[in-house]
This record gives structure tokens, C-alpha cells and sequence, in this order.
């Protein structure tokens, strides 16, 4: 018998002059097992990205911009404050364009991030967990003073929110095009992505209500209190309602200056705290459930979009952004809970037939 698939491709029709080409145009993807009846809630993928996160889009606009100012000159050193995910994207983009690389992460967070950023040739220097983000932030600031390196600045560059304004918002209108977009959900590290695309939305498309979330034992900007800042819109000090968090990637001990666009201008329309525990979980259930692979920033994310999806109205149609993917996590709370070897229950599918037993 004849049996042929239904799923054919036709590849993407153009050929590609360097990996920093396929970076953005990631897809929205329906869930399909887990949203509650009557509701459409999509995902946009970003760890379709090329190395993994929506941090390449950041990483990718601050070189790009920089070398068109001509504030990073040829073969000088980039160094960078980071979680990870900003960090990577930038020893993809300097890899390819040839430039070193100097990242400084504090060390509480996972293995595999500094081995992904060593394996394409960045130097990562460790700062004590106890100094938090704003210890590694002032550590790459010395080292860019120091040695005359052109520093990033995440979290107060203009490069920031402006690539998500024109990439992320502009994928997201034409994905959504003729069709409702009640509301969009999005956590917050740096502040680009929510800053970004709030920008857009709010012009071209004001129905669709902007949901912020972040952690419940680390609520910022559910505090009110106001971040003191340097001249140059740094941070001044960490921020009293900062405590320890298991959202990789998501607010940093200070309310960056990128950040405080949306705060300021209303951006959002609702604030979500969410806790470490339920995006580890909702992380496990989209895994499972949906096959989507997505780190604890995402499952966080989805946690909050489940709870409005929960409420809406039948017929609502939810946007939720999963910033990375989960196998950055395989060092941390995510997969605890995942053996190494065999369960009891494999162990006895093992048995069940006489050959090729591991004793």
C-alpha cells in the first residue's frame, strides 16, 4: 500500500547570508490540550530564534546600531551584564561578526548558560550571588572603564525597546491581521519586549489589553516604589522589594531604565504577579501536554495568560510570549523533578521482553 504523509514542505524560498538573518519572525502557535473551552490562546515561540531566546533580537540590535553610530569600533571587546539568555544572544552575534566577548553573570544562575557562552568563545566572569544583579551590572561597567570596552547597556539603550517595536509588534499585527487580539501577556527582565510592543499596540491596535506579570516575592513594580537612578539612568541602588526568584531572566534587583517607559506612560493595563513554583509547573504541563519545550520565564508567562484565558469571555483570543527554550534550565528547579534513570515503571517495560537489558 501506497502510504504517503500529509505534512510536506517547501523550504523558506530564499537562502540566508548569514545565521543573524533568521533571527525574529518566530511563529504563534496554538494551544490546543490546555486552554479552557471556548478560548484561543497562541504562544509566540522565540526560542525559534537562532540561539534560543528573544534576547537574540536585543543582542542583534544593539551590535547593529552600535556599529552604525560608530560607538563600537572594529574588533574592540563588548562586555555585558546578563541572566544568560542576553548574554548568549551576544556570543552568537559577536562570533559571527568578530568580536570578543566579556559577559558578567552573578553565579546563581545555571551551568549551561555559561557553557553555551564559552563554547561560542565569550569569557564569563562570575559575580557573587549575594550582590545580585546590580553586582554583576556595576562588575561590567569597572571592566568596560577599565579596559576602554564598549559596554551594552541593556538595560537603559534605546537599541532595546526599539527592535521589539519594529520586529516582535510588527510580527504579532501581521499574524493577527483581520482577527482579534483581546489581550497579550508578557513578563519583564530588561523591559524591551512589553516597552516595545506596548508602543505599537497601543497605536494600532488599542482593544488588545497588555498584561505584565512578575515574581509574587519580588514585585517591583507592584510596590510603587520608585527606582533611585544615577545621572546616566542606572540604577543608583537594588530595589527594596527585590528578594531572590526562581524566573531566570525576569526582574533583575532594580526596575531598569528601559522599563520605566512603560510604567511611565501606562503601557499596561494590568500588572499579574506570579509565583516561581507555578511557572515551573505550568512549564512541566506545556511539555507534557502541548510538546512546547519552554525555560521557567516562559512557563511564569503562560501561568498568567492560563489565569486570563480563565476569565475571558468564550470566543477571547490570547497572545502569550515564551521567551526562551526550557533546555537552559536542565541545572534548576525545572527538572528536578525529571530522572536520570530509569523509573520503576521503565525499568519493568525493560523486563518484559528477554533482550537488551540494562541490569
Amino acid at each position: 500500500m501506497d502510504v504517503t504523509t500529509a505534512h510536506t514542505t517547501e523550504g523558506r524560498g530564499r537562502l540566508y547570508a548569514s545565521l543573524l538573518d533568521t533571527i525574529g519572525n518566530t511563529p504563534a502557535i496554538r494551544i490546543n490540550r490546555l486552554a479552557p473551552k471556548g478560548v484561543e490562546l497562541y504562544v509566540k515561540a522565540e526560542f525559534f530564534n537562532p540561539a534560543g531566546s528573544v534576547k537574540d533580537r536585543l543582542a542583534f540590535s544593539i551590535i547593529d546600531e552600535a556599529e552604525r553610530n560608530g560607538s563600537l569600533r572594529p574588533g574592540q571587546t563588548v562586555v555585558e551584564a546578563t541572566s544568560g539568555n542576553t548574554g548568549i544572544g551576544l556570543a552568537m552575534i559577536c562570533a559571527a561578526k568578530g568580536y570578543p566577548l566579556v559577559v558578567t553573570m552573578a553565579d546563581s544562575f545555571s551551568v549551561e548558560r555559561r557553557k553555551l557562552m564559552r563554547m561560542m568563545g565569550a569569557k564569563v566572569v562570575l559575580t557573587p550571588r549575594a550582590e545580585k544583579g546590580l553586582g554583576m551590572y556595576r562588575k561590567a561597567v569597572e571592566l568596560a572603564d577599565a579596559n576602554g570596552w564598549f559596554l551594552a547597556r541593556q538595560f537603559e539603550t534605546d537599541a532595546n525597546a526599539r527592535i521589539h517595536e519594529n520586529t516582535t509588534a510588527r510580527e504579532i499585527l501581521a499574524d493577527f491581521d483581520g482577527r482579534r487580539l483581546d489581550s497579550w501577556v508578557t513578563g519583564y527582565g530588561t523591559g524591551g519586549t512589553v516597552t516595545g510592543v506596548a508602543r505599537v499596540l497601543r497605536r494600532e491596535r488599542p482593544e488588545t489589553r497588555i498584561i505584565l506579570s512578575e515574581p509574587a516575592n519580588a514585585q517591583l513594580l507592584g510596590s510603587g516604589h520608585v527606582q533611585a537612578r544615577n545621572t546616566d539612568h542606572s540604577p543608583a541602588e537594588s530595589h527594596p522589594a527585590f528578594e531572590p526568584h526562581p524566573i531566570q531572566g525576569w526582574t533583575p534587583d532594580f526596575i531598569p531604565q528601559v522599563l520605566q517607559e512603560a510604567v511611565d506612560d501606562r503601557l499596561y493595563d494590568e500588572l499579574i504577579p506570579v509565583s516561581g513554583p507555578d511557572g515551573i509547573s505550568w512549564a512541566q504541563k506545556l511539555a507534557k501536554s502541548e510538546g512546547i519545550l519552554t525555560g521557567v520565564s516562559g512557563g511564569a508567562t503562560f501561568a498568567v495568560a492560563m489565569k486570563v484565558a480563565e476569565r475571558s469571555d468564550p470566543g477571547a483570543v490570547i497572545l502569550c510570549m515564551l521567551p526562551d527554550t526550557g533546555e537552559r534550565y536542565m541545572t534548576t528547579p525545572l527538572f528536578d523533578a525529571i530522572p536520570e534513570e530509569m523509573t520503576e515503571e521503565e525499568a519493568a517495560l525493560s523486563r518484559s521482553t528477554p533482550g537488551y537489558r540494562l541490569e
